[in-house]
Formats: C-alpha cells, structure tokens, sequence
C-alpha cells in the first residue's frame, strides 16, 4: 500500500496553482507549503484515521534532487480516485481551467472494465494525471 508520492516540477507555484484547482473536487486541499532547502507543498484528503483528521499524500518539490536526475519529474501516469462520475468530470473541467492539456476526457473505458470512467489530463510538467470512478454511476 503506497502511503506519499513526491514529485519534482520546474515552477513550484505553477504546481501549487494547478494541483490546488485540479485536486480540489476530489476533496483535496493545499496541507503543507514552506522550504526545507528546496520549496515544497504537499496535498490532503480528509481521513479520520490520521491523528490530525487529514491524509497527506502527494507532494511537490521545486528543482532538481540533489542526488542527480532530471529537474523534474515527467512523463508519469498519476491516478486519483473518485468518489462518483461527478467528481471526475469536475477534476478534469477544473485541471483543464487551470492550463493543464487535454489528453482524453471524461467518460467510460469499458476496455479497462464495464464501470472504468475517467478523465485524462496533461500538467504542467508533461505528467499523464487522471481521476477515475470504478463504480456503476
């Protein structure tokens, strides 16, 4: 069970600003925002089991890892699940408002499995994100 990602972007406010309006209809919201030697803001999800109510689990980092690689983290495939059909077509309206690229829009993909529906969009860093809703209707 994965319990935090951290991914690196180019423009940490451009990345605030874009997962802040794209994560919000999945009931996420902005946790964490300061500097540690590099800038980073991570994103929760209300979890009654976490001792503060909250669940934190995806982060953004501004620049490249000190250990080497690339500046940023790209061409990844960043999946975020929906409570219902609504809330997909709302992250996806939402992530394409604020300058994220089409990359195939809400709706069934029944090669996946009969109750697949999702909403794919590209971030700013080139990044394949999706929310998807398993569930009949």
């Amino acid at each position: 069970m994965l319990d935090h990602m951290t991914f690196r972007v180019t423009d940490i406010a451009r990345a605030k600003h874009f997962y802040q309006a794209a994560l919000a209809p999945l009931g996420y919201s902005l946790y964490f925002e300061g500097n540690y030697g590099m800038n980073i803001v991570g994103f929760s999800y209300p979890d009654p089991s976490e001792a503060d109510g909250k669940k934190v689990d995806v982060w953004f980092i501004d620049g490249p890892s000190p250990y080497g690689g690339a500046p940023a983290t790209t061409g990844c495939h960043l999946a975020w699940r929906a409570k219902n059909r609504a809330e997909v077509d709302a992250f996806y309206e939402a992530a394409m408002a604020a300058g994220g690229r089409d990359n195939g829009g809400p709706g069934l993909r029944p090669d996946y499995h009969p109750n697949y529906y999702g909403a794919f969009v590209i971030d700013p860093e080139g990044n394949n994100i999706e929310a998807v809703c398993h569930l009949p209707e």
